[in-house]
């Protein structure tokens, strides 16, 4: 089966562990990747959560090339509703010459927090002025493609090779933004498990972009024993909470939906507890699904998120799923 496997990391903190800590797991987490074959590591962006260590996807990928020397490093993504296209083409477009040929940018539409961080990242954002996200996408598209004589608004340095672009969505909207804008689409299987939702978005995707392979990120947790897989992944939920403004997102517990419409200022919503659609089992179990899912869907590529267990379950599970992979381990 020819499919990449890659890797996204939340940068998780976990119990009785400092956030300093948990940033070290990711960079031993990405050294080891790297060793194994993996072909690209992306790392997240979420704001105010004590849970998750990773604010700031562009610092950290930047730590990550240094310690790094052939594995691709990115953000997965960039929430770009909080920032300056021109200033998020200027980062990529350093990072990339710091790093030439091993840089993504990967751009997502959800703001990586609760309103209250939302809202002091754009504190200094007139809403009148705010552009939408697809022109976003335009500008920065057009920043990332000025030529070093062109007179236009560069986003200086000019990289020998540009990052390469991702779009992070779960839409059929989303397909067809990135095919419209040449961005590739990266569907978020880890955050929407509807496989209705994944057939009709490759569809648009391949449909709109004139036949393009999609890319799936998908939370994965291999073990060496089926039972010891079923039974660390059993008890994980997410929770889903409805505004009467229309407005839904997904938390982590009862108590975050809560206070998500506390400080969207909501006293009317509800909430839905879901079981996260997590491809768990042995390694041959797990390559099994994944060679289904590039059968059925044409994937060329899987990125592939550990749920926040263990670091010794995290590392466990990446070696397992490599060793599987022959022409990772190679």
């Amino acid at each position: 089966m020819s499919y990449h496997l890659s890797l996204l990391d939340k940068s998780p903190v976990e119990s009785g562990q400092t956030t300093a800590e948990a940033l070290q797991t990711t960079v031993k987490l990405a050294l080891r990747a790297e060793a194994l074959g993996y072909h690209r590591y992306w790392v997240a962006e979420h704001h105010n959560m004590a849970g998750l260590a990773s604010s700031a996807p562009e610092a950290l990928i930047a730590y990550l090339l240094a310690r790094t020397s052939r594995i691709r490093v990115g953000s997965g993504g960039v929430m770009l509703q909080h920032y300056s296209a021109y200033k998020v083409a200027e980062t990529f477009n350093l990072l990339a010459s710091l790093a030439p040929g091993r840089v993504d940018l990967g751009v997502g539409k959800a703001p990586g927090g609760f309103p209250v961080s939302t809202n002091a990242l754009q504190a200094a954002v007139d809403p009148a002025r705010k552009p939408k996200f697809d022109d976003q996408l335009s500008d920065l598209n057009r920043y990332l493609s000025v030529a070093p004589d062109a007179t236009d608004l560069a986003a200086t340095p000019f990289p020998p090779v540009a990052p390469e672009r991702f779009l992070l969505g779960a839409s059929v909207e989303s397909a067809r933004l990135a095919a419209d804008k040449g961005w590739q689409l990266v569907f978020a299987g880890h955050l929407n498990g509807d496989p209705e939702n994944l057939r009709r978005t490759f569809e648009a995707y391949r449909e709109a972009s004139g036949g393009k392979a999609p890319i799936l990120a998908l939370a994965a947790f291999v073990a060496e024993d089926e039972a010891q897989a079923r039974e660390r992944v059993s008890g994980l939920r997410i929770f889903k909470v409805f505004l009467s403004t229309g407005q839904s997102v997904n938390v982590g517990s009862e108590e975050q939906a809560a206070e998500f419409a506390r400080q969207s200022g909501v006293t009317d919503y509800r909430v839905e507890e879901k079981v996260p659609s997590i491809l768990h089992g042995t390694p041959a179990q797990v390559r099994n699904e994944l060679d289904d899912l590039h059968r059925r869907y044409g994937v060329s590529e899987f990125i592939i998120e550990t749920p926040a267990l263990t670091a010794a379950e995290r590392f466990q599970s990446i070696e397992l799923l490599a060793k599987e992979r022959l022409s990772l381990a190679a």
